[in-house]
């Protein structure tokens, strides 16, 4: 049997999760936040910004691509999960609904 037969769901996914460490900003409430993107996968990431927001609210983040030849990623998410972090940040699982201008899902 193989490593990815014996892993439950959650472990699977957490396969695919690319580990970015990224310093990112979010537009959230009308204003800009400097924030880290954690993790990102296809459908979502999750980023620790300094911030007050609740679940179902909508932000665009934008991770820079650091490369003259390569765009920066936009994406409009949706908060589904809140956790709190150090210094009054906030810890947030996002899906990504729409990226580069493409809606997703």
């Amino acid at each position: 049997m193989n490593l990815m037969n014996r892993l439950d769901y959650s472990e699977k996914r957490d396969f695919i999760r690319m580990s970015i460490g990224a310093k990112i900003t979010v537009r959230a409430q009308g204003a800009n936040l400097d924030g880290t993107c954690h993790d990102l996968s296809s459908s979502g990431m999750q980023i620790e910004a300094p911030s007050k927001l609740r679940v179902g609210e909508q932000i665009d983040v934008t991770v820079p691509s650091h490369h003259p030849t390569v765009a920066d990623l936009e994406a409009r998410c949706e908060v589904v999960r809140i956790e709190a972090a150090p210094n009054d940040a906030q810890l947030l699982g996002l899906r990504i609904i729409e990226m580069d201008g493409i809606k997703i899902g």
